[in-house]
């Protein structure tokens, strides 16, 4: 048997899919123009599905940093954190971070994927519980696989059934609540404060995933805990550079006295090689900018509440009533206009990502949007005016603009 053949469905299922002109698993950036613009085969395309929700990678300071952390340390560490891969960048990172959450520790990992597999495989092992949200990012459940903990979920942003499952738990086990504070595909918010509160009253444990909300939400940005007023029943927070802050990277924060061990049992931390000092340095001075940008937060929830209710006028069916975040997903009624959607929009000069079941809930198919605090008034009517050309030429029933 080739160990490939369980793949047949997967490989059938790609190739069904009517992809004529372009292909959004082969979709190439020949030059990057601003945080908002590119060149994609040939033709100037808005970028509106790029996760680059404060606009950072672009930043001056953020860039200035990079290019003299390169000439004064070079391209790499080549090894990992416990080894010879921690400069002083590293450990000023941290200390920055810890800083903006207002936390005694940080560690930073090289990716926010490692940040959730090396904190949830470590806190959570053979004998403990983690209880996670049905539709929880790859990360968490491989997080909870790589540590062998029993996985409990509950339906998605539900806290009575969280409570249902929390009172079923024998007593005097490890308990591990993990929830993450907007969902990356449909762009909803948890109820964070009532998840919380429940998982203290049965004395769980607590990591919040503030991958999609670091940044913007929150008076400093450090997220939906902060807006809250829920940090303190967050034992950890997880956060990654790979979106507001305009790098790769990732990072946990906590206030636990014990929280250093972690880098002695933690092994995606331990064995792999650390984040190069220009990202370290980039990332650095990209938080320090993010504490000063009050105005740019605005800005980019104007822009999300601009975008939703433009498509919405337009009769396009969103996975959110409000602009609860900067994603907005517009739901389409079934994979074969999915795709013959997101082509004709690219081809009509805007990328956005298509997302499909199983990787979507419920079987949502999407055309996912994620605005930028750096996108013009114009542009976010330009990407409204767009989707209503690409309805019609496609005869889906929308207004036009």
């Amino acid at each position: 048997m080739d160990l490939f053949d369980k793949f047949d469905p997967l490989i059938a299922q790609k190739s069904s899919l009517p992809f004529e002109k372009a292909d959004p698993f082969k979709v190439v950036m020949e030059k990057v123009l601003s945080e908002t613009v590119a060149i994609i085969d040939g033709r100037e395309t808005i970028l509106a599905g790029t996760n680059n929700y404060m606009g950072m990678t672009f930043n001056e300071e953020a860039i200035a940093a990079a290019k003299e952390a390169l000439d004064n340390y070079g391209t790499g560490t080549t090894g990992s954190r416990v080894l010879n891969g921690t400069y002083s960048g590293h450990k000023g990172l941290e200390k920055t971070i810890a800083d903006f959450y207002g936390m005694d520790h940080c560690m930073v990992f090289s990716t926010g994927y490692q940040a959730n597999l090396g904190m949830i495989s470590t806190l959570a092992g053979v004998d403990d519980y983690v209880i996670i949200d049905a539709d929880s990012h790859a990360s968490i459940y491989d997080g909870c696989a790589m540590g062998n903990a029993t996985i409990v979920r509950f339906k998605h942003n539900d806290i009575e059934s969280m409570e249902k499952r929390l009172k079923r738990l024998p007593e005097g086990v490890g308990k591990l609540v993990v929830v993450e504070s907007l969902y990356s595909m449909l762009g909803d918010a948890a109820p964070l404060k009532e998840l919380l509160e429940t998982a203290k009253k049965y004395g769980c444990t607590t990591l919040v995933d503030e991958a999609h909300s670091m940044g913007f939400c929150g008076e400093k940005g450090r997220g939906l805990c902060e807006e809250l007023g829920v940090e303190h029943l967050a034992d950890f927070i997880v956060g990654t550079f790979s979106k507001s802050v305009g790098t790769v990277g990732g990072y946990c924060v906590s206030n636990h006295p014990k929280f250093d061990v972690l880098r002695l049992v933690c092994r995606p931390y331990m064995f792999t090689a650390s984040l190069p000092p220009s990202v370290v340095a980039s990332a650095t001075a990209a938080i320090k900018a993010l504490e000063r940008s009050g105005n740019r937060r605005a800005h980019l929830w104007e822009n999300a509440r601009r975008l939703h209710s433009g498509l919405k006028a337009a009769g396009f069916t969103l996975a959110t009533e409000t602009a609860t975040s900067p994603i907005i997903a517009v739901c389409l009624p079934d994979p074969l206009i999915a795709t013959k959607f997101w082509e004709k929009l690219l081809l009509n000069g805007v990328y956005v990502n298509m997302a499909l079941p199983p990787a979507t809930p419920a079987g949502y198919n999407l055309m996912r949007v994620s605005v930028c605090a750096q996108h013009t008034t114009e542009q976010i009517d330009e990407i409204t005016r767009r989707f209503i050309a690409t309805a019609e030429e496609l005869g889906l029933n929308v207004k036009a603009a």
